[in-house]
């Protein structure tokens, strides 16, 4: 009961010089950036500002169709963004084909060296105007992601905690450790055909059916065209690309620890 009444006392004699220095503050909830993928922000809730959301996968996983998509609802809302591109991957005209508002975003080409990556992104969260700034080391070989030093990580978290500064990191291997908020694991599923049985590719008269394998009864596809081009050295065969529209796309949180949900389902679109 003493020290009970000799710390209220003291508490008191502070809280006349210096405030409320003692009052427990109440944590204010974190904001959200949604990604734009219905599946995702209604079983993942979405981008937390203020805090790195690593994603990482194996190439034509789908991890860019997911940046990308979080990039389009950012600059929608008119909010300035940030592009740290390592390895100078980053396509325009995906970009655009996502409503990615190129005007607000600012690309940075770093040309493969993952130093000069680094350092911009530094200087992008200490200047606290952006509202997504993405550091893009998809495409860098895992076993040198894996070498970053922590501190780094912990210096960019530090920059942005009391920011609205939504940090996306893409790696090929998770690499971002405890100091990301929010892990996703992005896994391709499989190819995503048209639904129909048959249609008829205009440009070339090519036709794409769709059979069942005797055995394992999984479609497979057969595209056959009947024209037999003359003298036309420009011709391009049909390919199965022409058609593909997209793929399927799971993504399984690893962090926080606390979601108990199941894995986060979508379709990207090529077309």
């Amino acid at each position: 009961m003493k020290s009970a009444s000799a710390k209220k006392e003291i508490e008191l004699v502070l809280a006349n010089r210096f405030g409320s220095v003692f009052q427990r503050r109440e944590k204010r909830p974190t904001e959200i950036v949604p990604t734009g993928i219905e599946e995702i922000d209604g079983c993942l809730d979405g981008l937390p500002r203020g805090a790195i959301t690593e994603i990482y996968g194996a190439a034509s996983s789908g991890r860019t169709s997911l940046l990308l998509s979080a990039l389009a609802v950012a600059t929608a809302q008119e909010e300035t963004c940030a592009l740290v591109d390592t390895s100078d991957t980053f396509d325009l005209s995906s970009a655009a084909n996502a409503r990615v508002d190129c005007d607000r975003l600012l690309w940075v080409r770093c040309s493969g060296r993952v130093e000069r990556a680094f350092k911009a992104t530094d200087l992008l969260l200490q200047s606290g105007g952006f509202g997504m700034v993405a550091l893009n080391l998809a495409d860098v070989e895992a076993k040198y992601t894996k070498r970053i030093i922590t501190s780094w990580w912990f210096r960019f978290r530090r920059a942005i905690e009391s920011t609205q500064t939504a940090l996306i990191v893409v790696t090929p291997v998770p690499c971002v450790r405890s100091c990301a908020t929010v892990v996703w694991e992005v896994n391709n599923e499989g190819a995503a055909w048209p639904n129909s049985r048959s249609l008829v590719w205009e440009n070339n008269d090519a036709t794409l059916t769709l059979m069942k394998d005797r055995q394992t009864s999984i479609p497979n596809l057969s595209l056959v065209t009947e024209l037999t081009p003359q003298n036309n050295s420009y011709f391009l065969p049909p390919a199965h690309s022409h058609l593909l529209r997209g793929f399927r796309v799971q993504v399984n949180q690893g962090r926080p620890a606390s979601w108990t949900g199941g894995p986060a389902r979508f379709s990207t679109r090529l077309h």
